[in-house]
Parts: structure tokens; C-alpha cells; sequence
């Protein structure tokens, strides 16, 4: 191909040089194609430039739909161009998931598009294939393809319950396909975190052997599992494989250089390209205009010109105003201007107020409110301000309470110190009015005096009062005819149709916006009607013309001089410009009358083209490389290269001024000849400061330009223009952007409109409105990033959007080479707008930074654009244990361990310590205190429902055991389960089996609402403790028969089932005593939140032991009354619920949870009425109160509720102690006189169902705060309240008596030192003696239950709890004396994920999510195939739910520098909850992956 001889500064050879050796260095990844200059490429693969422009718009005129102001045929191409090549190696992005009810059209389903090659590259890259980097010879199907092909070939069948169910989505199968066979190849699934079975982590191990899964929530869909126990034939699975296998390429080269961002962790900070371009011109001069002529017979100033027009030539016109119908409506002539502006500044200054106070005195600021359509009235009463010598503030006018106060008016009135209004009388009509009729304050506003300017409500100034007018100045002559079809309150407008105007006498023609809008032609029309010599107008009024013209005969524009083009600056201005005068040279239109010029609100008009009389001289263009502008540097190209900027002059400076260009930000030092830098003006027609804003005024208006030797040019001020650009040969003004368009992406410099002309290059175009596309940037993570939203038009298909969006996002990257954050599609019609239509950017930003955009497509794609993100952390090789230990001493650390009270040593009255089994300890309490009270039940109505003494317990659990014995059949060590509702019937039952020699294990019935999810729980239960027999009330037997049963399960499976509603009325012949007290006592059966069921064997030591415990931890006796608000069926729940009365002797107030679902406030009532000191809950029953009680407090105070009795109000937990609830719950109720020092929490664990739990005694629990970021690389460090990162953590209760603790790493099993993270081990009398399994998977159990540390005490035995915390000795002193220490639990190894490296808690991801937008009720997060997947439970309409998936992406990249790969928006109540309030999250995943959620949208970010 030739290239053209004007090439310009850059020598290309050069740059291809560079480009090749680039691109052969290898750092070039496929990915990206930069349209530099590209020798590289194959010849035929060159798209071809047509020479001839003009033939060009000729062939795509007809079409006519395009928005001229962003056309540049160059720039098209360049993007058909670009995408043409991103076509070759098509990105697979996966298609979002929407609910039906959320698309507009029914589109067709949401269908996964293939990857990008049929298979092979997938196998190739499972079976390792070591670059990882598709090449695009590998044949891949088009898009267009896999549209049909979906349309035609598919079946996916859609209900409106689930959003789509994949039929025979072939994508699905086949990468089901491929992932089975990657499992038989190779054994490497896809790396899932979540569970963590790989061979080279030594994790701890949660018995998944052996337990079986427990079924998911969400109904009893069958999955197909992968050897992991995952579900892949899902068409979620799909997306995100195919979400990994796109996310697999190579993304732009990695950066090198690091800083330090206040701690380890590195986040990448840009390093200048070392190839990048740099301006090598040597500095500029500051450009003088011509002088400024004096004319001699001029008008000093606007008053005076305005009084010499009014009585020379009072009937001389100056402006017509038009109806919507093109019909001049009005002529207002220089005599009444000139007549009624008097009337208004005489009525203005004498009848406001009173004549010894007057309201309005010369100085003043007064506010013009004027509608669009009435020019004429603005402008008397304009003048009317300026003969009054007070100060006009034009505003728009508002049109509801709501949009007065959004566009920060009312401010501006306010610091401007306005109180009066003038308006005409329909607007004033038309204003809101109360009901009496006044005009409210609206939203922000000053208080304002409304004063209409019609000249009949004004009085008629007296013959002697005259304005004073002072002596105080474009080539316009007099008497000429201007047409104006821009807003006369501001800019251009203003300074021409209103202030020029009647400085020279000439004759406005004033086109209103609604008469454009019906008649786009209507402004020629007027030029040639009247035959004006001036127009002022928008390149996008040319481009309206152009649409509409259609072949008009009687067109003629010779009579023009001049055709203001008021956004000449917008370079893609320049592209209506050729297009105008091509269409209209045949019209008369003479290239020369093109005038674009160059405005700021600071500088007024900054350049003009003038009319020439040499029509041969050509207007002067530049074509600028768009990667030089990027950097700041100008680079000639020839107009063959793909992605350039055109731009045209703006002219020469204005006469008597001198014009700059500085650097953009720092000091304002002269920029290059070959630099784009911010134009700076010095001259006497600009504006003067910021009403008000004296330091913003003293950078724009007041900049002194400097040399590089560092003094300044001129002793006279420069104001900054807002506009970027250079001076061009010849002295010529180029203006490339906007600085407030300016958007620095890691380093580099992009304009706002270059983007959105990209964005408008790519074809179809069908999709949006063109005239409506915002781009601005946010800052997330340290640097900014572009977000771009458009509105999407009704017809449009979810499909076509997403195909646009995506093909945008390529289009962009080729030819910027930068990332689009986010793009989203709004519906038509739902940006805001500014008042004369455009799109209000800074409301737009607004609304979609606080998440009330509500658009209705979003493509956010962090994985390509956030390159700065800090090092994944390579774990260190692990430091042997003799360095360790020398480690620890010489650094003085104490190895981390503590203990409780030694139960040995305490010398109490403890009767039942003589007893070493529970069964005697109730006969011996039958006895001698038969009828104290042990348990009192009560029901929702806060009554006692039932209660039981001593010897009425002893009497039913014999009974029990002789139904046992008799009716069951069974023998001593039978395990039986016990299937109560929490109550009483269940320690009946209990105490029966103990009495019998059989191992009772309790079960949570199941939920006669939901039995198809809760049944098979049961029934796993009983079946894996192998229990002989089921003992029931006679409610839930049938219940266990009936047909819904039967859908769930195999009830002919079931072992015998006994009803004990029905008792024997006999006694046993004896009560059995066990032989030795470390046979088992029962079975204690938990799901995990991993979703693993594990049950632990509790021996009859174990449990004496642990009641014994509690008995001395919170100081327990006969005398006690406890409430007890738990679920009884596992752990701390089921011991305090069942055991501990019966071994301390206390009364039990019993509370199930459930029943405060009727009456929220039944468990406080019970505390305060039974005058309770010691009570325990769960997280679910604290914030049931703290949610359902929030308001009532004061009702609760009324009725007599007083908790200042309460010294213990511990939460029974299996976590981290949920700080923001227990201190919510804490505020909440200090008024009704509970002590925020008796809210605490306890630990408990599968292996020691009760490490800590805080008693009586003993000081207040701690509350550190750590630095998260420490966290994540396993380290502790403490830090202030409030700094940045931190997170609060607070002591989990004081250690049990009996109990040791210490801390060892979890990999090396080595000892660790005070103040240092690792997991939690535990010795006591009460540790469990092993899980009970039906696999007898034993190495499991002896690592769980019997560890001893690597090095240092290696006699020991420990029980590993699965726990991250630290231990830390404290300056407060414990019962005994000694300095306290205390725990801090971090989380469960299990539930961490190990993401780049490092280990997240889920807890803090989801804290910040939660924080991140108030419809976010709940979240849950989890990680699958190396992806982390957010899921959130929205509160509020469906139409919100694409607001939130930018705001969970950047919160997460803010806080914990990792990027979100799945959102998924769901209903409230989705994310499951167990018993204790924890989140079940890997139910959610299989959920999830199963396609189960029935999710409002799910976002794949790329």
C-alpha cells in the first residue's frame, strides 16, 4: 500500500521499528490489537481506504440516523476495522442471566454461546497446556453463528417460576462433556477452593468421607456431581467455565514496579512505557491577537447602545420571536426594549420594598427566570437589571420541587445572596403552587420574592427618573440580521443573541429548541427568509438540517457571512462541518462563512474563525495519532492510519489578547510546541472570578504562566480556559477536548468524546439512541476508570444490547487501548437531562456511584481494566521448628497458650461431683429435692406451657425406658433418635434412653411447611447414626407416614418408630448403670455451614465434665433461674437445654426460638418478668430482636420490661462473635436496662462443643483491631480504632474450667507465639472422643482428636478445632490473679478461601457488600473455579438490581483488592441460614451452580 508524502512529524519508520520489536519481545499479547502503525500484518488482511471522502458521504447520507456531531468517516472505519480483527478470536463473554420479569421485550432466552473454539482449545489448556494463550487460527465460531444456531437449533424451555432451565442448551452438555472427561484425563477439576481436597495444601480436614452431603435447599433437583461433589450440567456451571476459559487469556503485559501502600501488600503503581511518546518541540510563545481597533463613534458601553438605538431608531427591529410553527410571534423593536427595560429597572429599584428600605439597591444580585420560548422577555428584563445596575443571574426554569434542587441552584441563589425573581407571567402561571397558591420554596432555595415583568403590572417610571448609564467593546456592522437557534441565557447565545446584538442594532431572529425539534430545518429557513449575514448554531443543528433537507428547492445561504459554529471545539465537531458545507455548497453556502469557535464560561469566547475574503485559502486541519494524544503529545499522521483525530482551527486569537497553553496539572509551566496543554487567555472580555469561591477563583482566573527556566511570562493574569488544545503554524488554535472530559487512566490521558465517538462508530447502531451516551470516570482501587452509559431503545433484545455492548468494549480497547469498567444501557428516556436535553453528566455519575441509575444492561469488566491489583502472595517455604523455637526466645515471645480454672483444685459443695454419670445425678435430685423445679416451658403467649420437677422427670424417663425395653427391643449401647420439637418431651426422652442403656441422638423434626427439603435430613441422620429405633410424639409419627413424606424419602425404611404420647404405666425392674464412664453417653449430630454432617461422641466423663464446667463458670445453683432461648439439638444448645439443670439444680426457663417468630419480644418478656441474672441465645434470636423490637422500645418500657437484672446474656456460637449485632443489641436495649457489659459470646466446636463461654466472674470480654490486609497473609497486627483496613475483634467469652488452649500452625503443627494467627487447639475433660461415622475413616478422627504439636511440649494430646485466632495476654487480671489472655477467633479454616494466595473470611467480604447499598439486606459469598461469586439478597425492586452489581464490584476491589467474578442478585430469604444463624454457603453454591436460585440477574464480570 502507498503512503502518502505528508507525513508529518512522526517518522514512521520509527514507530514500526518499535512497533515490530515490540510485538516480537513477546509482551504483546494476542489480546489486544494497537492500531499503530501495522507493517506487521499480512497485506490482504489491510482494510482498504478510499481515497475520496466526498463520494463517501454521499453513499451514507441517505441512511440519515446518524448523530453527525461524533461522525468521522476515518473513525468508523477505524472501529469496523478493528472489531473486524477481534472477530477472528471472538470473545466468549457470557451472556448475563436476567429473571423474566426484568426483560422488557421477551428476548430470546438467554442462551451460552459456545467458547471460542469447538473443544480444542479447552482440552488443550486442561491438559496443561503451557502458554495458556489461544491463538486465532484456531478455527472459532462467530457470533452471528451461535445466534442462529440458538434461535434455531435450541430448545431451552423457559417457565416463569425459575428463569430458564437449560433443555437442551448443547453449550452446557458439551462442557459437561469436556469437564468429565478432563476428570478421567487428568483428575485436575477445575481448581475449586472452596473445598479443600488438593493434594499439595495440608488443610484440615473435615470429615467428608465420611458423611454424606446434605440434599440443598432448594428442592430435590438431581445433579449431576463432579468427583468433588459439585454439579456441573448446569447452564450457570457453563457461564462461569466459560467466563474462566475467556478470563484464561493473557491480559495486557503485567507492571513491574510496586509502591508501598502502608503495608505488604504491593498494589502495582504504572510505570511509564519506556517506548511512550514524549514531546521533543522545543517551548512555546504566547500568541498576541491583533490589536484591538478603537472605533470612534462607538457606544461606550451596552446602556448607552441600548439608549442611542431606543431614540435614533426605536423602530428599527431587534429580535422576532417564532411559534412552534415557524410564524414570527413577535417583533420586539429597539424603542420598546429600550421603553420597557426603563419601566422594569424604575420598578426594580423604587417599588420593592419600602422607600426608606428599599429590597433590591444598585449592586445587587437578581434571578431571571425565563422559559425557552420567550426571548423577548428575557431580554427586557435583562436590560431592565443592566439600566438598574444590578446583576442578572439567568437561571433555568424549575419545573417540580425535585429538579429545582437537583441542579444546585437553589445553592447558587443562596451564595449569591438573591431574594427577588423576575419571571414573565405564563411562566409564572406555570410554576408548582401550593394549595394557597403561593409558589413553595423549593428544595435548597433562598426565600424569593416572584416579581413578573409584563409592562401592565408595572407602574410607569415619573418624567424626571432617569438611569444612570455608565461610560465604559467583533466585527459585526450594523443593522445586520442574526438567526439564533442557541439558549439565549448562557455561552454563545447570550454574548451573541443578546449583548452583541444590541451593541451593534442588529436584528435577532430567536429559533426555539421545541421548533427545532418539530422542524429541524426552520433556522435556514429563516436564514434565507430573512436573509440573514449571521446564524449561530450547534453541530448538532447542522446535523438535523442535513437529516431533514431532503432536496429543498428554494433553499439559498448565499447571504451568510458568517455560520457561528458554537462547539467548533469538540473536535468531532469538524465531521458536521464537511458534511454541512457539502451538502450546501451547491446552495450557495461558501466554505470561508464556516466559522467554529471556541468557548468557555470562564474565558467568554475564547477563538473565532473569521470570514476570509480569500475563499482559496483552505481552513486549517490537523491529523492527530489518537495513542500520541494519550500521552499529551501531538503526532501528525497521515489520514490512512486507523485510529486518528481530525481536528479543525478555531481560528486566531482574539484581537487584543494573548493566548498559552500550559501543562494540565502541576504548576502552569509553557508546554512544547508538540504538547497538548490546558489554553490560557489573558485579555480584557473574560470573565472575572467564581462568585463567592475565592480559591477556586484564584487557579482558574489568575494563573501566571511560567517558563521552563521557572519566571513567569507576563506580569498580567491568565485565566484558564477549561480547554485543551495547542497553537497550531501560523498562529492557528486547536482545541483536542475538554479539561473536565479528562479522564487519566493509569497515566495516560483520554477525552471523554473520543470515547463516546468510538462507542457511536460501531455498527448496528439500532440498539441506542445516539444523541445519549455518557462517559465519565470513577476512581476505584487508586486510578480512575471509564464507565460509559447509554440509553438502550425499547425494541432492542437483551441479546442484540449485550452483542453491542461487547463489540464497544473491543472497539475501544483496539483504538484507545484502554478498558472499559462498566458500560451500562438504561432504558430511553431515564438519564438525566439538562435543560435543553443533553445528558446532565455530574447527575448521571450521581446516580450511578450511590446506585439509583437502575439500567437495564450492565457489563463491568474489572478482570481487563484493574492492572493494579497487588502480587498474588507466594507462600514462603515453611521455617523449621528449631528456628522457631530460637525464634520465639529470642524475640521474647511467649509460646500462645492458656487455660481456665483447674477443676481439680476448685474446692466447692458440688454434690453431684460424686456421681460420675448424669443418670444417678437425677435419681439422687428425685430423692431429696422431688419436687424443686427443673424446667418450665413456655409458649408464645409468654404463659407456662409445662414444666417438670425432680421426680416427675425421673418417673416419665422411666416409663420411657421401659417402652425402650419392652416395645422396642433394645438391647444396652442401641443408638435411638429423638425427634421433638424443642420442648419437654425431648429431656424426657433423653434421661428414658439413659435409664435403658441406649445412646440417644436428638434430630430436628422436620418442617411440616417444607418437608421435601427437611426430611431428608432427618432421615440422613438416622441412618448414619445407625439408630434401632425413632422416638416421636404421635403429631410428628404421622407426619414421618404421610404421602409428602413419601415423595421425599423411602419411608418403608424407616427403623421402628415409637410414639411416647403413649406410655406403659409401669417401672423398669432396674435402671441401667454403665460399667465405665468413658463409654458413650450420646451422639451429638451437626450440619457444618460447609454443609458437612458430622456427628461426635460424647462420652458419660465427657459430659459430667462439661456440665461441671458451666455449673462453675456461671456460678449455678438451685437457687438459679436461667432462660434458655436455643435450638436443643446440638452442642451448647442441647447441653444447657437438657443437661445442665439436671446437674446443677437451677431452673430452666425454656424458650424455643421458634415461638419468637409469632411474638418477637416473648424471650426479653421472660427475662425481665422471671426476674432472670444469667440467659442464652443465638445470633438468629439477638437479631430478631434487634430487628423486630427496634421500635418498639418505648411500648416494651410501658408494659414493665426491665432487663436491669441480666449480668449474663451470652450468645451460643459456633464463629466469630458478630461485634456490629451484640453491640446493636446492646444500644438498643440500654434503655430498658440492660448493661452493655453482660452481652457476650462463646466458642464452640465440633471437637469441644464449649471452649469459652463468659461467666459470672472474670473481667469484661476485650475488643481489639487487627489490619485486615495482615490477615489475609496470616499475620496479626494490631492497630488503632478507625484507621484504615481495620476490623474489630472481640474475645469469644473467658476459657472454661478445665479447658487448655494453644496455638499451632496449621501446616508444620509447630507452636506459635503470643499475638500470632493460627488455629486453635484444645485439651480438656470434655473434648469429644472422636466423630462417630459409618466409614470408619480414622485418620480423619486421630488428626482431629488426637494431634500433638510437632516440637516443644510433643506429649500432649489435642483436639484441633478447624478455628484461625490468636491468643493475647491482656493487662486485666483474671479470678485467680493471674494476667488475663485472651481468645480472638479470626474464622473457620473450612470457610476461608484462599484467593491469590492469601486467606479471605467471608464475613469481612460480605460486611463491606452489605455496607456498600442500602437495598442489600444479606449477602453470602464463595469461590468456585478460582472466581469469587457475590451473591445478594435484594430488598427493594427487581429494577434495582443491576445498580448493585458495579457497587459490589468496586467495594470489593477497594477494601480487599480482589475482583468479583460472579454477581448474582436473589430475593430475600434465598441465602440459607442454619439453626445458630450462620450462612450455609456451599448449600448456596450447589444451589447455584444447580441452577436453583432463581436468581433476578446474574452479572459474569469480565
Amino acid at each position: 500500500m502507498l503512503r502518502t508524502a505528508n507525513i508529518g512529524v512522526c517518522d514512521i519508520r520509527e514507530a514500526a521499528a518499535r512497533e515490530r520489536a515490540a510485538s516480537t519481545a513477546g509482551n504483546r499479547p494476542l489480546f489486544y490489537f494497537r492500531f499503530g502503525v501495522d507493517q506487521a500484518l499480512p497485506q490482504e488482511r489491510r482494510t482498504p481506504v478510499t481515497p475520496s471522502s466526498s463520494s463517501r458521504y454521499h453513499r451514507r447520507r441517505s441512511s440519515g440516523s446518524r448523530d453527525e456531531r461524533y461522525r468521522s468517516d476515518v473513525h468508523t472505519e477505524a472501529v469496523q476495522a478493528a472489531l473486524a480483527k477481534h472477530k477472528e478470536r471472538k470473545m466468549a463473554v457470557p451472556m448475563p442471566s436476567k429473571r423474566r420479569s426484568l426483560v422488557v421485550q421477551t428476548s430470546m432466552d438467554a442462551y451460552t454461546p459456545p467458547d471460542t473454539s469447538s473443544g480444542s482449545e479447552d482440552e488443550g489448556s486442561v491438559q496443561g497446556d503451557s502458554q495458556g494463550t489461544p491463538t486465532s487460527s484456531q478455527g472459532s465460531i462467530n457470533m452471528e453463528h451461535w445466534i442462529s444456531q440458538a434461535i434455531h437449533g435450541s430448545t431451552t424451555s423457559t417457565t416463569s417460576s425459575s428463569s430458564t432451565q437449560s433443555g437442551g442448551s448443547g453449550a452446557a452438555h458439551r462442557l459437561a462433556d469436556v469437564m468429565a472427561q478432563t476428570h478421567i484425563e487428568n483428575h485436575s477439576a477445575p481448581p475449586d477452593v472452596t473445598t479443600y481436597t488438593s493434594e499439595h495444601s495440608i488443610q484440615v480436614e473435615r470429615p467428608q468421607g465420611s458423611t454424606s452431603r446434605v440434599a440443598p435447599k432448594y428442592g430435590n433437583a438431581e445433579l449431576m456431581e463432579t468427583g468433588d461433589g459439585v454439579p456441573v450440567s448446569s447452564r450457570v456451571s457453563a457461564k462461569i467455565q466459560q467466563l474462566v476459559n475467556t478470563l484464561k487469556r493473557p491480559k495486557r503485559p503485567p507492571l513491574r514496579e510496586f509502591f508501598v501502600d502502608d503495608f505488604e501488600e504491593l498494589l502495582e503503581v504504572q510505570q511509564p512505557d519506556p517506548n511512550q511518546p514524549k514531546p521533543e518541540g522545543a517551548q512555546m510563545l504566547a500568541m498576541r491577537g491583533e490589536q484591538l481597533g478603537v472605533v470612534t463613534n462607538w457606544p461606550p458601553s451596552l446602556e448607552a447602545a441600548l439608549q442611542r438605538w431606543g431614540t435614533i431608531s426605536p423602530k428599527a427591529p431587534c429580535l422576532t420571536t417564532m411559534d412552534t410553527n415557524g410564524k414570527p410571534l413577535y417583533i420586539l423593536t429597539y424603542g420598546k426594549l429600550w421603553t420597557r427595560s426603563m419601566k422594569v429597572a424604575y420598578n426594580i429599584l423604587h417599588k420593592l420594598g419600602t422607600k426608606q428600605e428599599p429590597m433590591v439597591r444598585p449592586g445587587d444580585r437578581v434571578t431571571l427566570v425565563f422559559p425557552n420560548n420567550d426571548p423577548a422577555a428575557f431580554m427586557v428584563a435583562f436590560y431592565g437589571c443592566l439600566l438598574a445596575e444590578v446583576v442578572p443571574v439567568p437561571i433555568e426554569v424549575p419545573l417540580t420541587r425535585k429538579d429545582a434542587g437537583s441542579q444546585q441552584i437553589g445553592f447558587l441563589l443562596g451564595s449569591c445572596g438573591v431574594t427577588v425573581a423576575l419571571t414573565s407571567d405564563a411562566c409564572h402561571k406555570g410554576l408548582p403552587k401550593s394549595p394557597t397558591g403561593e409558589i413553595p420554596q423549593f428544595k435548597g432555595w433562598p426565600k424569593l420574592l416572584w416579581f413578573v415583568t409584563e409592562s401592565k403590572h408595572l407602574s410607569k417610571p415619573p418624567r424626571d427618573w432617569f438611569p444612570h448609564i455608565k461610560d465604559a467593546n467583533n466585527g459585526y456592522t450594523e443593522a445586520e440580521t442574526i438567526v439564533n437557534v442557541l439558549d439565549f441565557k448562557k455561552d454563545v447565545g447570550l454574548w451573541h443573541g443578546i449583548l452583541t446584538s444590541v451593541m451593534n442594532m442588529m436584528h435577532v431572529i430567536s429559533i426555539p429548541y421545541s421548533l427545532m425539534k418539530v422542524n429541524p430545518l426552520s433556522w435556514i429557513q429563516k436564514v434565507c427568509q430573512y436573509k440573514a449575514k449571521v446564524a449561530c448554531v450547534k453541530s448538532r443543528d447542522m446535523h438535523w438540517a442535513l437529516v431533514a433537507h431532503r432536496d429543498q428547492r428554494d433553499i439559498n445561504l448565499s447571504s451568510l457571512r458568517m455560520l457561528i459554529v458554537a462547539d467548533g471545539a469538540n473536535p468531532w465537531s469538524i465531521s458536521s462541518c464537511d458534511a454541512f458545507l457539502n451538502v450546501f455548497q451547491s446552495k450557495g453556502l461558501r466554505q470561508e462563512v464556516i466559522c467554529p469557535c471556541a468557548s468557555s464560561p470562564e474565558a467568554l469566547t475564547v477563538a473565532i474563525r473569521r470570514p476570509t475574503d480569500d475563499s482559496n485559502q483552505p481552513p486549517g486541519r490537523g491529523v492527530l495519532s489518537m495513542h500520541g494524544l494519550t500521552y499529551g503529545v501531538i503526532r501528525v499522521d497521515s489520514e490512512e492510519k486507523l485510529s486518528v483525530l481530525t481536528v479543525q482551527d478555531v481560528g486566531l486569537v482574539m484581537p487584543g489578547a494573548i493566548m498559552c497553553s500550559v501543562k494540565p496539572d502541576g504548576i502552569p509551566q509553557l508546554c512544547k510546541t508538540d504538547e497538548i496543554g490546558e489554553l490560557c487567555v489573558c485579555a480584557i472580555a473574560t470573565g472575572t472570578s467564581y462568585y463567592g469561591l475565592s480559591g477556586m477563583t484564584k487557579n482558574t482566573f489568575e494563573v501566571f504562566p511560567m517558563t521552563s527556566s521557572g519566571g513567569p511570562i507576563t506580569e498580567y493574569p491568565f485565566i484558564r480556559t477549561g480547554l485543551l488544545g495547542f497553537i497550531g503554524p501560523g498562529g492557528l488554535v486547536f482545541v483536542i477536548g475538554k479539561m473536565d472530559g479528562l479522564m487519566v487512566v493509569s497515566g495516560r490521558r483520554h477525552n471523554a468524546d473520543d470515547i463516546v465517538a468510538t462507542a457511536l462508530a460501531v455498527e448496528p447502531m439500532k440498539f441506542v439512541y445516539r444523541g445519549r451516551i455518557a462517559v465519565f470516570s470513577v476512581s476505584v482501587l487508586h486510578d480512575e476508570r471509564i464507565v460509559i452509559v447509554a440509553e438502550q431503545r425499547p425494541d432492542s433484545t437483551e441479546e442484540d444490547s449485550f452483542q453491542w455492548m461487547s463489540r464497544v468494549l473491543q472497539a475501544i480497547d483496539s483504538i484507545h487501548q484502554v478498558g472499559v469498567y462498566c458500560l451500562a444501557l438504561v432504558p430511553a428516556n431515564t438519564l438525566p437531562k439538562t435543560p435543553l436535553g443533553g445528558i446532565h453528566l455530574s447527575e448521571t455519575k450521581q446516580l450511578f456511584l450511590e446506585g439509583s441509575l437502575h439500567p437495564c444492561n450492565v457489563l463491568m469488566c474489572p478482570h481487563t481494566c484493574v492492572t493494579n491489583l497487588p502480587k498474588p502472595r507466594q507462600k514462603q517455604p515453611e521455617i523449621g521448628p528449631a528456628s522457631v523455637m530460637v525464634g520465639n526466645l529470642v524475640s521474647g515471645k511467649r509460646i500462645a497458650q492458656a487455660s481456665g480454672r483447674d477443676l481439680g483444685q476448685i474446692e466447692d459443695n458440688d454434690q453431684a461431683r460424686k456421681f460420675l454419670f448424669l443418670s444417678e445425678v437425677l435419681q439422687w435430685r428425685a430423692q431429696t429435692t422431688p419436687d424443686h423445679v427443673l424446667y418450665t416451658l413456655l409458649n408464645c403467649r409468654g404463659t407456662i406451657a409445662n414444666s417438670l420437677t425432680c421426680v416427675q422427670l425421673h418417673k416419665r424417663a422411666e416409663k420411657i425406658a421401659v417402652m425402650l425395653m419392652e416395645r422396642g427391643h433394645l438391647q444396652d449401647g442401641d443408638h435411638v433418635a429423638l425427634v421433638y420439637p424443642p420442648g419437654i418431651d425431648l429431656i424426657a426422652a433423653f434421661y428414658g434412653c439413659l435409664y435403658a442403656g441406649c445412646v440417644p441422638i436428638t434430630v430436628r423434626p422436620p418442617h411440616p411447611q417444607n418437608i421435601a427439603t427437611t426430611l431428608p435430613t432427618v432421615k440422613m441422620i438416622v441412618e448414619v447414626s445407625r439408630s434401632a429405633c425413632l422416638m416421636t410424639t404421635q403429631l410428628i409419627c404421622k407426619l414421618l407416614r404421610s404421602r409428602e413424606a413419601a415423595a421425599a424419602v423411602d419411608i418403608r425404611t424407616w427403623p421402628p418408630v415409637l410414639d411416647t404420647d403413649d406410655l406403659p404405666k409401669k417401672r423398669p425392674a432396674q435402671i441401667y448403670k454403665p460399667s465405665n464412664p468413658e463409654t458413650l453417653a450420646y451422639l451429638d449430630f451437626s450440619v457444618s455451614t460447609t454443609g458437612m454432617l458430622a456427628g461426635v461422641k460424647m462420652s458419660h466423663a465427657a459430659t459430667s465434665a462439661f456440665c461441671r464446667s458451666i455449673k462453675l463458670q456461671c456460678e449455678l445453683y438451685p437457687s438459679r433461674e436461667v432462660a434458655i432461648c436455643l435450638d436443643p439439638y446440638c452442642g451448647l444448645g442441647f447441653v444447657l437445654w437438657c443437661l445442665c439443670s439436671v446437674y446443677s439444680g437451677h431452673q430452666s426457663i425454656l424458650i424455643p426460638p421458634s415461638e419468637l417468630e409469632t411474638n418477637p419480644a416473648l424471650w426479653l418478656l421472660a427475662v425481665s418478668q422471671y426476674k432472670v441474672r444469667d440467659t442464652f441465645c443465638s445470633y438468629s434470636v439477638m437479631e430478631l430482636c434487634t430487628k423486630g423490637l427496634g421500635s418498639q422500645t418505648e411500648s416494651l418500657k410501658a408494659r414493665g420490661l426491665d432487663l436491669s437484672r441480666v449480668r449474663t446474656c451470652v450468645v451460643v456460637a459456633e464463629e466469630r462473635p458478630r461485634i456490629a449485632l451484640t453491640q446493636s443489641f446492646s444500644k438498643l436495649f440500654k434503655d430498658l436496662g440492660l448493661h452493655p457489659r453482660a452481652v457476650s459470646t462463646s466458642l464452640g466446636c465440633r471437637v469441644n462443643l464449649a471452649i469459652c463461654l463468659q461467666g459470672t466472674s472474670g473481667p469484661d470480654p476485650t475488643t481489639v483491631y487487627v489490619d485486615m490486609r495482615a490477615l489475609r497473609h496470616d499475620r496479626v497486627r494490631l492497630v488503632e480504632r478507625g484507621s484504615p483496613h481495620s476490623l474489630p475483634l472481640m474475645e469469644s467469652g473467658k476459657i472454661l474450667p478445665g479447658v487448655r488452649i494453644i496455638i499451632a500452625n496449621p501446616e508444620t503443627k509447630g507452636p506459635l507465639g503470643d499475638s500470632h494467627l493460627g488455629e486453635i487447639w484444645v485439651h480438656s475433660t470434655h473434648n469429644a472422643s472422636g466423630y462417630f461415622t459409618i466409614y470408619g475413616d480414622e485418620s480423619l478422627q486421630s488428626d482431629h482428636f488426637n494431634s500433638r504439636l510437632s516440637f516443644g511440649d510433643t506429649q500432649t494430646i489435642w483436639a484441633r478445632t478447624g478455628y484461625l485466632g490468636f491468643l493475647r495476654r491482656t493487662e486485666l487480671t483474671d479470678a485467680n490473679g493471674e494476667r488475663h489472655d485472651a481468645l480472638y477467633v479470626v474464622g473457620a479454616l473450612d470457610e476461608a478461601m484462599e484467593l491469590r494466595g492469601m486467606r479471605y473470611h467471608p464475613i469481612d467480604i460480605e460486611t463491606s457488600v452489605i455496607r456498600a447499598h442500602k437495598s442489600i439486606t444479606e449477602c453470602a459469598v464463595f469461590t468456585w473455579t478460582n472466581l469469587l461469586v457475590v451473591v445478594v439478597e435484594l430488598d427493594g425492586s427487581e429494577q434495582e438490581a443491576l445498580d448493585l452489581v458495579p457497587l459490589v464490584t468496586n467495594v470489593v476491589l477497594e477494601e480487599h483488592y480482589l475482583i468479583v467474578g460472579v454477581v448474582v442478585v436473589v430475593d430475600i430469604g434465598v441465602i440459607p441460614i442454619n439453626s445458630r444463624g450462620e450462612k450455609q454457603r456451599m448449600h448456596l453454591r450447589d444451589g447455584f451452580l444447580a441452577d436453583q436460585l432463581d436468581p433476578i440477574y446474574v452479572a459474569y464480570n469480565m
